[in-house]
């Protein structure tokens, strides 16, 4: 098991240095006059501008300017931002909490639900139940976020709101440790808003793996055996479905807590997501890399916890 999470652990380190290379050709390699005049303000001169490339290092060469970055990365410094002065990792650490409060809940919202639809549709395929998820999957996958947050924002706060009833509000974020129950108030629509796109899917995949397990022949003996149905399907046929869909949420956890773009903007959230964003409308440069950055590690993270866990609970994984 070491030896597998070792190579794992050095495979992961190989994809954050790619993609590290890449951000840095994306947004270094071209014109680097243009990123000291960001810096240097619109009404700057050219003297103020060659002291600002001469400052932030862009007259050295290009292989010297990514190793400073890179090393500057590696010791958490990811800039200052062009637009606010602010540290750029501060920035994204102080709006985390909001993006990982949407992500999680909505996943684990998600999860929740899609479990006890999937088990209902592969112990009846062709139901109505069975249908019932296959509509759910194919509106998750085709239906825009955006229009599944304006719908809800639109039938459970504006339309509860003109007969007086205000259960939701209508956006914003508040922390858990200033008020818990406002805090869930405040995420339930948009919990709601990313787990309607994933419930269908989750269960779609769980109701496949499923039927696949119920036709093993160790559950035909089981049955012949005389073990009850219930049991069948806790231990024989669900807990290895949820090997798969462990490997599923892990990815799209990852990518949610890289930041949950719509969503938050829908819901007027200031998380991570938002703040990339506001990056790119301002083209402040240090800011949309360390989102960048700091997304690729989330989701690289996230694929060697899915890779480990995957292991611990299939041998057949670390054997192979």
């Amino acid at each position: 098991m070491t030896g597998y999470v070792l190579k794992r652990f050095c495979a992961s380190l190989a994809v954050l240095l790619l993609v590290s290379i890449a951000v840095f050709t994306l947004f270094f390699v071209g014109t680097p006059g243009s990123i000291a005049q960001r810096f240097a303000g619109e009404g700057a001169n050219q003297a103020t501008i060659a002291l600002v490339e001469k400052t932030l290092g862009l007259d050295r060469p290009l292989p010297v300017q990514y190793f400073d970055w890179l090393g500057s990365i590696l010791t958490l410094d990811f800039g200052i931002s062009f637009r606010t002065q602010e540290p750029v990792l501060e920035a994204i650490l102080s709006r985390l909490p909001a993006t990982a409060s949407l992500a999680l809940g909505a996943v684990a919202l998600a999860v929740l639900i899609a479990i006890p639809l999937g088990t209902l549709a592969a112990t009846r395929p062709g139901s109505w139940m069975d249908r019932t998820v296959s509509v759910l999957a194919l509106s998750g996958l085709s239906a825009p976020t955006f229009l599944i947050g304006l719908a809800l924002f639109y039938f459970l706060f504006f339309q509860l709101s003109q007969v007086g009833i205000t259960i939701f509000p209508s956006g914003g974020y508040v922390p858990f440790t200033e008020d818990p129950a406002g805090w869930f108030r405040h995420l339930i629509l948009p919990w709601m808003t990313i787990a309607l796109v994933n419930i269908g899917v989750y269960a779609r995949f769980v109701r496949s793996t499923m039927i696949d397990a119920l036709r093993t022949d160790y559950v035909w003996f089981a049955r012949a055996k005389g073990m009850g149905e219930a049991r069948i399907l806790g231990r024989l046929a669900l807990k290895p479905s949820l090997a798969p869909l462990i490997t599923l949420v892990g990815l799209d956890l990852g990518g949610l807590l890289g930041g949950t773009i719509i969503t938050e903007r829908v819901w007027g959230i200031s998380g991570v997501g938002s703040f990339a964003v506001n990056g790119v409308m301002s083209g402040d440069l240090p800011v949309v890399m360390g989102t960048v950055i700091f997304a690729a590690l989330f989701i690289v993270i996230m694929n060697l916890l899915v890779d480990i866990v995957y292991a611990l609970i299939d041998p057949r994984v670390r054997l192979r």
